[in-house]
């Protein structure tokens, strides 16, 4: 299991309270049958204007690209329980949020890619807002276990996770897909004991 305990580089900033899981990724673009080309939806309303054009957006940035570290306000990822926002952000190079807080759903779907979702005051943030727009060059390292963003100073600011999350991933059982298939022997064990799995004999005849 890969485990997580610190994470970051480059950051990217959206500023905005309760931006939720539908301006993260149009709904539009749930019906895709896979992941794979979720990295190109990020924000794409607001990255485009209705004739498909760029406009100006921090995702859009050149100072911005490669990015693994994205700097929100309040309550984002909140609405609609759509995996696909995680995924998009996730696909796009996105590996650790730092916000004022999180939608519960967001947050924990983000959890399962391994891509952890942490706290800090307002004031923090607006001062990691500062810094990164200021400084795009500037690396963030977000150190799970002593629950600090290292600044490139040499300082640091509190963040906070819950323990379930930060345990998930600091152990490395946050891939719960992963967890299973490395089962599968107890899996089948524990489906032997099942009836409505080991002794299933079907409907009645009508």
């Amino acid at each position: 299991m890969n485990e997580i305990k610190q994470v970051g580089g480059r950051a990217v900033v959206v500023r905005g309270h309760d931006i939720d899981t539908d301006r993260i990724v149009p709904a539009r673009y749930l019906k895709e049958i896979t992941f794979n080309r979720m990295g190109e939806y990020p924000f794409f309303d607001e990255r485009h204007d209705a004739h498909g054009k760029t406009v100006d957006h921090p995702f859009n940035e050149e100072r911005f690209q490669g990015a693994e570290v994205l700097v929100v306000n309040r309550n984002f990822g909140c609405g609609s329980s759509r995996e696909h926002a995680p995924q998009a952000l996730y696909r796009w190079g996105i590996r650790v949020i730092i916000g004022e807080s999180f939608g519960p759903i967001f947050a924990g779907s983000s959890v399962l890619l391994g891509m952890p979702t942490v706290m800090a005051s307002s004031e923090d943030v607006g001062k990691l807002m500062a810094l990164v727009e200021g400084e795009p060059t500037a690396e963030l390292t977000v150190d799970l276990e002593a629950r600090k963003v290292r600044l490139p100073d040499g300082g640091d600011i509190d963040i906070d996770i819950s323990d379930g999350h930060r345990n998930a991933l600091t152990t490395g059982t946050w891939d719960s897909t992963a967890l299973l298939l490395d089962n599968m022997g107890e899996v089948a064990k524990t489906a032997d004991k099942l009836p409505y799995t080991s002794d299933f004999e079907g409907p009645a005849p009508l």
